[in-house]
């Protein structure tokens, strides 16, 4: 039996800089991989740029490039916006939190407006994260005061607003907190 001899590291190959077909191909690979929103992959072909540096003499128009791929439809904020919302509300994130992401994202004001949660998801997503985390009605046992505080302030990070949080927390049971959520359906 021959020993093992011991694998030395490859070296990595330098990267070629980026020209406009190779460009667009990246753009093109990362859109039929990710649904994205035009801020970030605007964002993404910025920061390939700075690590791959650019062949050509004049920079790229990456604004332009993001602008074409929405026109043919690989790029939709508005459809974006409501997936994102839609999956951070059913994961139990309040309101703000949800704003706060699609904002990251580069979604415009205007349209994290119009997918905004409603009074009924916004209770649904908090009761969603007690269920989760077992906070309130859900917990084993009832909680100490210091306990019920740091419930409370994992809710409010979570992006609840406090009248919310602390509704859900002071439930007295599960059937209590489905109702209250029941209450604000339009």
């Amino acid at each position: 039996m021959q020993a093992k001899r011991p694998s030395r590291p490859r070296a990595k190959r330098p990267t070629k800089p980026l020209d406009e077909t190779r460009l667009r191909d990246l753009a093109l690979a990362y859109v039929a991989r990710f649904a994205t929103s035009g801020g970030k992959l605007e964002a993404y072909l910025k920061r390939k740029l700075r690590e791959r540096g650019w062949e050509g003499e004049a920079e790229p128009d990456v604004a332009a490039l993001v602008t074409r791929y929405t026109e043919l439809g690989y790029v939709d904020d508005a459809a974006y916006a409501r997936a994102k919302s839609g999956d951070l509300l059913r994961r139990g994130y309040g309101p703000r939190r949800v704003s706060q992401a699609l904002g990251q994202a580069g979604i415009g004001e205007d349209l994290r407006a119009s997918v905004a949660a409603s009074a009924h998801e916004a209770r649904a997503a908090a009761l969603q994260l007690a269920r989760k985390r077992r906070f309130g009605p859900f917990a084993g046992e009832p909680a100490d005061r210091a306990l019920r505080e740091k419930q409370l302030a994992a809710m409010i990070r979570a992006g609840h607003g406090f009248d919310i949080a602390r509704a859900v927390l002071e439930a007295a049971s599960e059937d209590e907190a489905e109702a209250w959520v029941s209450e604000a359906i339009e």
